[in-house]
């Protein structure tokens, strides 16, 4: 029994390493073989997301819907950011939002929505118009107002790009499944934060809060995130897919709202001009949610 239980380990060691650009360079003879896995690795490739068990609602005894904003300056969610240039970068590094953009605009994710709420879809054309500023230099301005033409080189274009990314907003749910004892948490939904495109290079920073460009439901995006692998600091042979990280979350987030009976209002419009106030409010959340837990065991 435990000469199969080795055997099992060593394929699935040689199996996950077969997953990432790393992969084979210590075999490699030539630079094309780099990343390529063998014959044996691609038989015992058995590699797709984790699969969620099924939930009824009657094991739910205790659900609460919150949402959370991830700022990628903190360094821990550093892996969701970079790489923002992928000039001088392989193809198979990408950061998350160069992920689902790319999948949206090949239409692998089909759907994408306006908000959270999942009430409105939003097309590519729509996406394409509030993620771009077209405008015309004062040149440009002047030839049109003498020959009523403007020439290609005095319109300028400017389009939200990774680097632009502030933060990533995400809609998930708490609850205890009353079978496995636990407190779980399901991410349902995410969405890339970025300023206003037409505020964006200016210095009014009145309009440069980041507002979400589009919400994917996450399960629809779960087989393209798990593809897309983030880069691991600890071992970059052992890199870690996008999936995995928001599933395990592993990231840092704060609260900014919850399911209430006011219409979900926001933790800022009750808490108002007053950010550490507000950071507090999140805690308590957090700790209103893991007390429930704690409490079902607490005789």
């Amino acid at each position: 029994m435990k000469i199969k239980n080795l055997i099992l380990t060593i394929a699935i060691v040689i199996t996950a390493n077969g997953l990432f650009a790393q992969a084979n360079i210590l075999n490699a003879k030539i630079a094309e073989e780099i990343g390529l896995k063998t014959e044996g690795q691609l038989l015992l490739d058995n590699d797709r997301p984790l699969e969620y068990g099924y939930v009824d609602d009657r094991d739910r005894l205790f659900s609460k819907m919150t949402w959370e904003k991830v700022v990628l300056e903190e360094r821990v969610n550093f892996p969701l950011y970079y790489p923002i240039d992928t000039n001088n970068i392989g193809v198979d590094r990408r950061s998350l939002f160069h992920v689902l953009w790319n999948a949206v605009k090949s239409g692998d994710i089909s759907t994408v929505y306006a908000d959270s709420y999942f009430a409105q879809e939003r097309t590519l054309e729509e996406l394409r118009g509030s993620m771009r500023k077209v405008d015309t230099l004062d040149a440009g301005i002047d030839q049109y107002n003498a020959e009523g033409k403007v020439d290609p080189e005095y319109i300028t274009q400017r389009d939200i790009e990774a680097f632009d990314i502030l933060e990533y907003h995400m809609k998930g749910l708490w609850y205890f499944d009353k079978r496995q004892g636990e407190m779980k948490y399901r991410l349902l939904a995410i969405a890339p934060a970025a300023p206003d495109v037409n505020y964006i290079d200016t210095d009014d920073e009145a309009n440069k809060e980041p507002v979400p460009l589009f919400w994917v439901f996450f399960p629809e995006a779960r087989d393209i995130l798990h593809e897309a692998k983030a880069f691991n600091d600890r071992n970059s042979a052992m890199s870690i897919s996008f999936d995995h990280i928001l599933n395990a979350r592993r990231f840092n987030g704060y609260m900014y709202k919850e399911e209430n009976v006011y219409g979900d209002r926001e933790v800022k419009d009750y808490i108002k001009d007053n950010a550490l106030m507000q950071l507090m409010e999140s805690d308590r959340i957090k700790d209103k949610i893991r007390s429930f837990e704690h409490d079902m065991w607490n005789y």
